[in-house]
């Protein structure tokens, strides 16, 4: 057996020790996702009313904005991870991971109304989102939707979730509209689809999903519109016996940032072919 094969063994044997024994989400944790969301969404405010700049990639080098249109240009996606400071002090989260990813894509012949309206059918992402298996508006009241989806994750082993978000929109001007999601409820399912079913107590669970915010910003500009998502969640930290495994951090975290890659295809290909 390669090396490889036996990181990719030990690997799922130390995702599915959780499940057996259960993981919890501590105050500790929850008071550092709570600072640590608070501070990212205090920066946000502040660059989308800005007045002038409004994308991520407008408070970017030169060079780095030219790298990312040039991404987007291709038909790419461009994705980077973000880490959010308290000044220059790194927040540390006792007990859990906060995954914090940016990512962008620019879907041509498109305009921002048009998007918005396809973003805003809720009860149909289930047919465009590779994890939503099933996805209800549960109220609207103006520019504010509360929502439900189902979602399964998958990888090495598949986890299904009950989850419950707050999704709020804000129109800049005609072409630039920003919005936030946040969760509000997040409840693991046990033995899914099964006559056993049922709910995990909520951060009291396998520790892979327990918290999970997005923040978006749409503009509209020539040939189509820029879409671009802070994907910010929290999950349960590395145990410390094999904390010191080469890659084994990385992979824990390349499974938001793979969601976060297909969340942007989906919508490009969803709302292209909707159009």
């Amino acid at each position: 057996m390669t090396l490889a094969r036996n990181r990719i063994l030990l690997v799922s044997i130390l995702l599915a020790a959780p499940a057996a024994r259960g993981e919890e989400l501590k105050p500790e944790a929850l008071k550092a996702w709570n600072t640590y969301v608070d501070l990212t969404q205090q920066r946000i405010d502040k660059e989308i009313n800005d007045g002038k700049r409004f994308l991520i990639r407008d408070f970017k080098s030169p060079a780095e904005a030219g790298k990312l249109r040039d991404a987007l240009k291709s038909g790419g996606v461009y994705i980077e991870r973000m880490q959010t400071r308290s000044g220059t002090k790194k927040i540390d989260v006792d007990g859990g991971i906060i995954h914090h990813w940016y990512g962008a894509i620019f879907i041509p012949n498109m305009t921002a109304r048009r998007l918005l309206e396809w973003v805003q059918d809720y009860d149909q992402h289930h047919r465009y989102f590779e994890e939503v298996q099933d996805s209800k508006r549960v109220s609207r009241d103006g520019d504010t939707f509360k929502i439900f989806l189902h979602l399964v994750r998958t990888k090495i082993i598949t986890v299904h979730y009950d989850t419950w978000h707050t999704v709020t929109f804000q129109r800049h001007d005609a072409t630039r509209t920003s919005s936030r999601s946040i969760s509000t409820k997040i409840l693991e399912i046990e033995d899914a689809g099964t006559p056993k079913q049922k709910a995990k107590p909520e951060g009291k669970d396998s520790g892979y999903f327990w918290k999970t915010n997005s923040y978006w910003r749409y503009q509209e500009e020539a040939g189509g519109v820029v879409v671009e998502c802070e994907s910010v969640s929290l999950s349960r930290g590395l145990p410390r016996l094999v904390g010191w495994l080469p890659g084994l951090k990385g992979f824990i975290e390349s499974v938001p940032r793979e969601s976060l890659d297909s969340l942007l295809t989906s919508i490009r290909k969803g709302a292209s072919s909707a159009k």
